[in-house]
């Protein structure tokens, strides 16, 4: 079995939303771990656990950052981490994998699938080897409690349900 966490110098995990449903906003959590368990050098049929910290959640404001933690979102205090842990992952060919597994988010699990990027991997220049891989996926944010709703004067919507996951990530060989 070959064992690998995730380099988070190296590393993004990123959400994108619509909002007014004319932008996008992007958020990134900047405390976040990951271990993959893989029977040889081959990610096929590999296990996968990630969590993140709520409160590392960063949207480049602070006022959305504050709500975005509060009850009316992820509720930070109740519910301190958001959690992945995979069920499956599938070698479609050299590069792609589809990864499926339970996501975690507010106290409510749901399964996802993600697509995933196999960059390759490399040794660094301090002789570690390090595996790279983009992932994408997309959630449905209320699926998981995350209903707060708002509406414009003209009664647009504020917030899309649809939420873009993204991750470009690097794991080093143990």
């Amino acid at each position: 079995m070959t064992t690998w966490k995730i380099d988070p110098a190296h590393s993004e995990v990123q959400f994108k939303v619509k909002h007014l449903m004319i932008t996008t906003v992007t958020g990134q959590f900047g405390t976040f771990d990951a271990t993959v368990e893989a029977p040889g050098d081959d990610f096929a049929n590999a296990s996968i656990n990630f969590e993140t910290e709520v409160a590392s959640i960063s949207t480049k404001n602070a006022d959305r950052d504050g709500h975005l933690q509060s009850p009316d979102f992820f509720d930070a205090a109740t519910y301190p981490k958001i959690t992945f842990v995979s069920k499956e992952v599938k070698k479609i060919d050299d590069e792609n994998y589809k990864v499926s597994g339970d996501l975690t988010i507010r106290g409510n699990t749901k399964p996802v699938e993600l697509n995933v990027e196999y960059g390759g991997t490399q040794k660094d220049p301090w002789g570690q080897t390090k595996a790279g891989f983009e992932l994408s996926g997309k959630i449905n944010r209320k699926d998981f409690g995350l209903t707060f709703h708002a509406t414009t004067d003209t009664g647009g919507v504020v917030l899309g349900d649809e939420v873009k996951l993204l991750g470009s990530v690097q794991f080093i060989k143990q």
